[in-house]
């Protein structure tokens, strides 16, 4: 797979995200995480921006093996949202399907 062949952040509601700034500004963010929620493992909580100034986020690389879009840890999915997740969870990549 080939960085034109990722998937973008097609959406990411997480205000509180540095690289989040009317969208994704990360080059790449990682999905993680245990059992429950998959965790956005670029997630920074600081009130300093970050990121590249014109970006198309994308997913770098996604560990939960659990997630029907994973195969052989690179997200197939077409795009992902990224927002905020239950039980105290910053950042979840709300594509994930078991």
């Amino acid at each position: 797979m080939t960085t034109t062949e990722m998937p973008a952040v097609h959406e990411c509601t997480v205000s509180g995200c540095s690289y989040n700034h009317d969208g994704c500004h990360a080059f790449a963010i990682t999905v993680g995480g245990d059992d429950g929620a998959a965790d956005c493992g670029t997630f920074v909580p600081l009130n300093t921006k970050g990121g590249l100034d014109r970006v198309v986020a994308q997913v770098g690389a996604c560990s939960r093996t659990d997630c029907r879009h994973n195969s052989s840890l690179e997200c197939t999915a077409s795009s992902v949202r990224v927002g905020p997740g239950e039980g105290g969870h910053a950042a979840n990549c709300l594509t994930f399907t078991r």
